[in-house]
C-alpha cells in the first residue's frame, strides 16, 4: 500500500500530476482545490496517497492532509460514490466544508460539487453524519502535517509551497472537545460548532466555544 510519496512534479494535467520519485514516475490524481496547493513543475510535492486497485484500473490519488484522505476513504465507502465523486465534493467543499456540511445536514452544499445530483447528496449527509463529529476532532491534529513534515529532498533542495488548510481547523477541534465535556452530545457538538465556524471562519477556540453554547441553549 502507498500512503505518501515525496518527489518533483514533472507536470501538470487537469486533473493528475506526474511526480518522480528516484526515476520513478507516479501518476496521481487529485481534486481541483489539491492541484491548486500543489507547487509548479519542477518542484517538490509531498501528498498522502489512496491506491485504488479494480480487475481493469489502479489509480493513485494524492491529498495534501491525512483528514483529507480520511474523508476520501469515507466517501467512497457511500453507495454510488466512486474516486471521481470524492475529488469533486472535496474539491468543491475541501475536508473542512465537508465535515460542516454533513455535520449540518446540508446535503445542499454537498449537491454543488459538479455531477453530484441531490439523491448522492443526501446519502451522503445521511450515511456520514455520525462521522463528521470524529472527522472534525481529527482536524485539528492533522491540519499541520504537511507543513510540518520535512519533504524529502531528492538532489537539489526547492522551496515547496504550503498546503490549503482551514484556518480553524484546529479551534474547532478543541471546541469540539470543550462541548463533550460539558455533556453535549457529539452530534448535537459537531453542528453547533460547524455552524458557529461558518459564521465565523477565523474564529478563535473560546470564541467558537461561546458560539456553539449559544446555539445549544434552549429556545425560550
Amino acid at each position: 500500500m502507498i500512503g505518501k510519496i515525496t518527489g518533483r512534479i514533472e507536470y501538470r494535467a487537469p486533473d493528475h500530476v506526474l511526480i518522480d520519485v528516484r526515476g520513478v514516475g507516479y501518476l496521481v490524481y487529485c481534486s481541483d482545490r489539491t492541484l491548486a496547493g500543489l507547487p509548479g513543475v519542477g518542484e517538490v510535492a509531498a501528498v498522502y496517497t489512496d491506491l485504488l486497485v479494480r480487475e481493469d484500473l489502479m489509480q493513485l490519488f494524492g491529498f495534501t492532509t491525512l483528514a483529507e484522505k480520511e474523508w476520501h476513504r469515507l466517501l467512497t465507502s457511500v453507495q454510488g460514490v466512486g474516486a471521481k465523486a470524492s475529488l469533486a465534493i472535496l474539491g468543491a467543499l475541501g475536508p473542512d466544508g465537508v465535515s460542516r456540511a454533513i455535520a449540518l445536514g446540508d446535503w445542499n452544499a454537498v449537491k454543488v460539487a459538479k455531477g453530484i445530483g441531490p439523491k448522492i447528496a443526501q446519502r451522503v449527509v445521511l450515511d456520514l453524519k455520525d462521522k463528521a463529529p470524529a472527522m472534525m476532532a481529527m482536524g485539528g491534529t492533522v491540519a499541520q502535517a504537511m507543513g510540518d513534515a520535512e519533504a524529502e529532498v531528492i538532489e537539489t533542495p526547492t522551496p515547496r509551497r504550503a498546503p490549503v488548510e482551514a484556518p480553524n481547523a484546529s479551534a474547532q477541534s478543541e471546541a469540539l472537545s470543550a462541548l463533550s465535556n460539558l455533556g453535549y452530545g457529539p452530534g448535537d457538538a459537531a453542528g453547533a460548532v460547524a455552524r458557529a465556524a461558518g459564521e465565523a471562519p477565523d474564529a478563535d477556540t473560546p470564541t467558537l466555544i461561546r458560539a456553539a453554547l449559544k446555539l445549544l441553549a434552549p429556545k425560550e
